[in-house]
């Protein structure tokens, strides 16, 4: 415990649930001595909504629109995890030209959930002129994927065996565009965001995450990557046509609250270079498989998938009994595992510094509570 210096009262504290900072309906409670804290407990499921549950009383397909409203800022990711395991579980192959298209658009969804998480995260901070950036640079992502998907949030485009649309000129024209345009912002987020010595001293040395908490805890993404760790599925346990394209894998030095911020930056400049190699290297042909059936009924079994969404590890586990609906889903999401080691990082910490934690995790909670 930290000398303080003065004799002070304990008292419990409500961070959330209607508090901004929380992202959604989290409430933190919070036991404090003076502005610091001794225990943080997060309490969740104020939104549950049984999707899970959900899923054993609906077909595969009728399933899917579910995945956007897990984690609804990166929905494509969601999408893509699931139909690759019903996928294997019906032993479908999706054409290269749609594994290509499922790439880039989801490489563009996570560069909009990124985009969001940097404006929200300095609006939490205190200063609100790097979200008029941010969300202006989005705007520009989502209408193309908008004009692809006919969605700019809760997405339902991928489909067994491959995807509904193909992309065309206007589509790739736009992209290339928007990677340019983005590239370019990169400086202004740099002069007024990464060099803020304000935003330096509220992030640096705050919240560190040893490699060692991390493997306990189960981190995934950019939390893991922030303490040094480069595992990401699309290296490590590749999927799709993500071998095919050269990208880096950003990490962390010291695993504070800074590291975790230029993780997710460098990450972003990471997706666009895969978005550019795909549209320079994708190949013609069909974007669905053939003979996909009707009538969707995998044989008994039981498969597990995982995809790397812009919060880490999502994994999706469905076991079949040969009936045109799941016997069960189980959906491994990374913002479950991220927040639990809140309560062993927020010890000692001040109020403030517990903001600028809690957002360094970008957490999505209707994920946690789903």
């Amino acid at each position: 415990m930290l000398e303080r210096g003065l004799e002070e009262k304990t008292y419990v504290l409500n961070l959330g649930p209607q508090h901004p900072s929380t992202h959604g309906v989290l409430r933190v409670e919070l036991e404090m001595e003076g502005e610091f804290i001794t225990k943080a407990d997060p309490d969740i499921g104020y939104g549950h909504r049984g999707h899970e549950h959900m899923a054993e009383n609906r077909t595969y397909p009728q399933f899917l629109p579910n995945m956007g409203r897990v984690d609804y800022l990166h929905a494509l990711a969601y999408n893509q995890g699931y139909c690759m395991a019903v996928e294997k579980l019906i032993g479908l192959t999706v054409p290269e030209r749609g594994e290509y298209i499922r790439v880039i658009t989801a490489e563009l969804n996570r560069i909009t959930s990124h985009l969001l998480w940097v404006g929200a995260y300095l609006l939490d901070l205190g200063a609100f002129t790097p979200i008029l950036y941010s969300f202006d640079d989005r705007e520009n992502a989502l209408d193309l994927l908008d004009y692809l998907t006919g969605s700019r949030l809760t997405y339902c485009f991928y489909r067994f065996g491959g995807v509904p649309v193909d992309i065309d000129d206007d589509f790739t024209e736009g992209c290339r565009k928007f990677i340019q345009r983005l590239r370019h912002r990169f400086a202004d987020y740099d002069d007024l965001v990464t060099k803020n010595v304000i935003f330096i001293h509220r992030t640096r040395d705050v919240g560190f995450i040893t490699q060692e908490q991390c493997i306990k805890y189960g981190l995934t993404g950019p939390m893991l990557r922030g303490s040094g760790i480069p595992f990401d599925i699309r290296k490590s346990e590749p999927y799709s046509v993500y071998p095919q394209f050269d990208f880096e894998i950003p990490i962390g030095e010291q695993g504070d609250v800074l590291d975790r911020y230029l993780v997710r930056v460098r990450e972003m400049e990471q997706s666009l270079r895969i978005i550019e190699q795909a549209l320079d290297q994708i190949p013609q042909g069909p974007i669905m498989a053939e003979k996909v059936p009707k009538r969707i009924k995998p044989a008994a079994g039981e498969v597990y998938t995982a995809v790397e969404s812009a919060r880490g590890e999502f994994g999706c586990f469905v076991v079949s009994a040969g009936d045109p609906k799941p016997y069960r889903i189980k959906l491994r999401v990374p913002s479950f595992g991220n927040l639990s080691i809140l309560p062993e990082i927020a010890v000692d910490t001040l109020v403030a510094d517990l903001v600028a934690i809690l957002g360094s995790i970008d957490v999505v909670v209707p994920e946690i509570d789903r």
